[in-house]
């Protein structure tokens, strides 16, 4: 689509975009122009738009970084569809190309704005908004699905483990995610991953833990009670093990409810006869972090091509962290302590895997570092380019 000078003229401006100094200012340039030009898009977003503007920048960054594999295409078909939530169709995407150009224009140095760079990102920003309209236009599927809370357990004091049945079945596959709606806060939708694959009784399950100054996080861990109506958008993400004869084996790293769409997979894994050998590193600050480690070992215990491996920063629980010390089941591999990118990589490059990391963005970044460094073939590595 693009000659190598107008992809690096491109990716060039979207570090500039990216940087810590430039990315308010260009979101808010964004919004603050779309609205003013089309006054009646306000109502489709909630009063409070930090998590949006910071997911819009995410959404650009992903596909600039793989402009030249197409790997983008799928991501914003999906992206299209997960916006009808909010009311919006194709039209709505083809409206905002005008915006989101004048929105980079004004963070970049005039000298470096050329005729040429904005030929370039014109085209990039029409082919984001166009296909973003076609994935809208053309999905059959409802906007979003009802679900209702049956349960609401509270693991830690900022970690609550919800379990909801949807109204009717919801197309997801293990390893994907969902953007949801809670009571408490409408029209404020966040994405979570479900922590368990499809099954017959529409059944849903998800981990979430309270951010700090978060808005919606916050309510589900506190305020979520048994009968509550969410509303749950449509599948997103293409987290996936090959297992097809042959298929290399797998490499599983996951910090904090990172461990959800992992953790998803393996129990679909659990349903076949056949399946690569697959080592999961899952990770938390304290002991008490690794609050899923009963159902993992259970897992491993019945699956023998499973092994799991706890990684833990600091090996005893912070004084303020009532009860007693968190005790991992009997038979699971010893306790690695050590940043969790660090310690997985003490065992080489894992060049011969097929991988996944998930976990909250700086996880992720710092994990993804730690490969690099040692070698590892960044081909070989998923992770959702949206963070949970």
């Amino acid at each position: 689509m693009l000659d190598p000078q107008a992809l690096a003229r491109v990716r060039a401006g979207v570090a500039s975009a990216l940087s810590d100094d430039a990315a308010d200012t260009v979101a808010g340039a964004f919004y603050a122009r779309l609205f003013a030009e089309y006054p009646d898009f306000r109502g489709f977003f909630p009063a409070a738009m930090d998590q949006q503007r910071h997911r819009l920048l995410r959404a650009v960054d992903h596909v600039v970084r793989h402009l030249d594999d197409r790997e983008f295409l799928p991501f914003l078909h999906q992206l299209g569809r997960d916006h009808r939530k909010h009311g919006l169709t194709g039209a709505h995407f083809l409206a905002a190309q005008n915006a989101l150009v004048d929105a980079l224009r004004t963070t970049a140095d005039p000298d470096v704005w050329t005729d040429e760079t904005d030929d370039a990102w014109r085209r990039v920003v029409s082919m984001i908004c166009n296909s973003m309209a076609v994935g809208a236009d053309t999905e059959d599927l409802p906007p979003y699905w009802g679900a209702t809370v049956v349960e609401h357990h509270r693991v830690l004091d900022d970690l609550a483990i919800v379990r909801l049945q949807t109204d009717a079945d919801i197309p997801f596959a293990a390893g994907q995610y969902l953007s949801v709606q809670i009571p408490q806060r409408p029209r404020m939708w966040r994405y979570l991953s479900p922590a368990i694959a499809p099954n017959d009784y529409r059944g849903i399950e998800f981990h979430v833990r309270r951010v700090s100054a978060g808005w919606v996080s916050p309510a589900i861990v506190s305020e979520t009670t048994v009968g509550d109506r969410w509303l749950l958008g449509p599948p997103l993400g293409g987290l996936s093990v090959d297992t097809a004869p042959g298929s290399e084996d797998v490499l599983m790293i996951a910090g904090g409810t990172g461990i959800a769409p992992l953790r998803a997979q393996l129990m679909d894994m659990a349903m076949r006869s056949r399946n690569p050998r697959v080592h999961l590193f899952v990770g938390g600050e304290y002991p008490s972090d690794l609050y899923d480690l009963d159902t993992l070992w259970n897992l491993a215990r019945t699956n023998p091509w499973l092994t799991i491996v706890p990684v833990v920063e600091q090996p005893e629980e912070p004084w303020w962290r009532p009860g007693p010390a968190r005790e991992f089941p009997p038979g699971m591999n010893h306790t690695m302590v050590g940043k969790l990118g660090q310690v997985v990589t003490r065992f080489g490059s894992w060049a011969d895997r097929q991988i996944q990391v998930c976990g909250s963005p700086s996880m992720v970044r710092t994990t993804l570092y730690a490969l690099r460094k040692v070698g590892t073939p960044m081909q070989n590595v998923q992770h959702d380019p949206l963070g949970q």
